[in-house]
């Protein structure tokens, strides 16, 4: 893989095509999209935070977090409010763009006690009837079992197994040697550095030998930095691309 370095940020229109395979994980280098294969399992790494498993038509995305803006106002807090619509424009572009049968929720689609974001999300979800909407349950998914009903949410407890993909919120200790887990809660994130002292810390898709971190979709959930061991990849969010992060 070539990756070229302009003032020592990386730019995605200098990056050419190229595949190349790592463990069980198989990659394409592409301007326009990123696409990784996870044990024969084909899926699109999205600019919008989301992962696309094209194959079966499902989306897969963690730590939404809404209502954590109504959460924070209510408590005195002065959080400006357009990030609920950035939040909510962000879901209805990855529906419109793939179309999905099924969108799969890794945890922590709502912050905490109901709020009116709750309403937005039914809103959302009747306008895309055809898709199912699923929820891995989280550590802040407490809402009484009647709100999910009444957005027509349907429930995983613990680990939710789709072909070899084992689907869970919190990154699984053991995992089984035929599968692949992916997860949310930690919210990924790297620090890019400059020639000089710039530097800035961007969201990223985070992948391991038998284990994969979707970054936050929220939009203000926050991100813990990450330091990627040797053989670990590393796919950054900057600029509405996806672009794949080198480190030794």
């Amino acid at each position: 893989m070539k990756v070229i370095k302009d003032k020592g940020w990386l730019h995605p229109e200098n990056y050419i095509n190229h595949w190349f395979i790592y463990n069980n994980l198989q990659y394409v280098l592409n301007i326009d999209k990123m696409e990784v294969e996870i044990l024969e399992e084909v899926v699109e790494l999205m600019p919008q935070k989301a992962l696309w498993l094209k194959s079966k038509n499902v989306v897969l995305l963690a730590d939404l977090h809404l209502g954590k803006i109504n959460h924070f106002r209510k408590s005195g807090i002065p959080v400006p409010p357009q990030a609920n619509h950035k939040n909510t424009d962000r879901l209805i572009s990855v529906l419109q763009i793939t179309k999905p049968e099924r969108i799969i929720f890794l945890g922590d689609l709502f912050h905490s006690h109901y709020n009116g974001e709750w309403e937005v999300l039914g809103q959302v979800r009747r306008h895309f009837v055809n898709c199912s909407f699923e929820l891995v349950l989280g550590n802040h998914d407490i809402l009484s079992a009647l709100q999910y009903q009444r957005n027509n949410l349907q429930l995983h407890v613990g680990t939710y197994r789709l072909g070899n993909l084992l689907l869970s919120h919190e990154p699984l200790a053991s995992i089984p040697p035929d599968t692949y887990n992916i997860c949310g809660h930690i919210h990924p994130a790297v620090r890019l550095r400059g020639t000089g002292r710039q530097s800035v810390t961007l969201p990223c898709f985070y992948f391991a030998k038998q284990q994969g971190v979707l970054p936050a979709f929220g939009s203000f959930t926050g991100t813990a930095r990450i330091v990627p061991k040797k053989d670990d990849r590393i796919f950054v969010i900057a600029e509405n691309k996806v672009i794949a992060y080198p480190h030794a």
